[in-house]
């Protein structure tokens, strides 16, 4: 006899993972931080489309979050390109094309002011 865990989701075959370092924000609860791998959950009902990680998402004070891919947006600057690290323009592209294919359009949002500026300081 098999028993199935109905709150997990299916997994997605065609699945993009958002890379280390891509800078997001909490669509909820606003906040914004820099995605720092993935941890795969044992229990619970909200994963990532792989059906069994969740982000961790660093933010403030080094503190750690862990958030499903459904509750991420992804920030871009203002050439509509994805940030992230101190990544050259053309693979900044790439990803952004590639994270586009997979990710509705409204995913997409252009960073504050803060975001922004931290990016250009790290150049």
């Amino acid at each position: 006899m098999t028993t199935t865990n109905s709150t997990r989701p299916a997994p997605t075959a065609n699945w993009v993972r958002i890379p280390n370092g891509t800078k997001v924000r909490h669509r909820s609860e606003a906040y914004e931080g820099i995605i720092d791998g993935l941890t795969e959950i044992v229990s619970g009902s909200e994963r990532n489309p792989d059906g069994k990680t969740q982000y961790r998402v660093k933010v403030e004070d080094g503190v750690r979050l862990l958030v499903p891919e459904q509750h991420l947006n992804i920030l871009i600057d203002s050439n509509q390109l994805v940030l992230i690290g101190r990544e050259s323009e053309l693979y900044r592209r790439s990803l952004t094309d590639r994270l586009r294919a997979a990710l509705p359009e409204d995913r997409f949002v252009a960073a504050t002011d803060k975001a922004s500026a931290s990016r250009d300081k790290s150049r």
